[in-house]
């Protein structure tokens, strides 16, 4: 098994009405529904796009400094996104697909690193 992450960045939705969007929760929170019944869900969720608190961490000085704001100023920024945990890519394809499907936009899917195990 492996986790993949299935993401989108906010720029990547589009121009849509109220209503389309509206439209969309009840068929992404049914796909979500299909991958936790599939037992392949570890995570998912939207991210807050200007109420939220967005600050940097940046120990590149020999000093952790703590600031408000994102580090990289960027037009496009992580909008929301989704951990599975599957057999093989061709499954983190299906629900790439189903999510993107749902959601009405693009979905990016990389594969995280097999967790290294430390020998003492």
């Amino acid at each position: 098994m492996a986790e993949y992450l299935i993401y989108f960045n906010q720029q990547w939705v589009g121009d849509h009405t109220e209503e389309w969007f509206r439209g969309r929760g009840p068929l992404a929170k049914a796909v979500v529904d299909e991958i936790k019944a599939a037992g392949a869900f570890v995570f998912a969720g939207g991210l807050e796009e200007e109420d939220g608190p967005v600050f940097t961490a940046d120990p590149t000085s020999g000093t952790i400094v703590v600031t408000d704001g994102p580090y990289v100023e960027t037009k496009e920024f992580l909008g929301g996104l989704a951990i599975v945990n599957v057999p093989d890519e061709a499954t983190a394809r299906m629900w790439a697909g189903k999510i993107a499907e749902a959601c009405g936009w693009p979905q990016e899917v990389r594969r995280f690193k097999p967790p290294r195990v430390l020998h003492g």
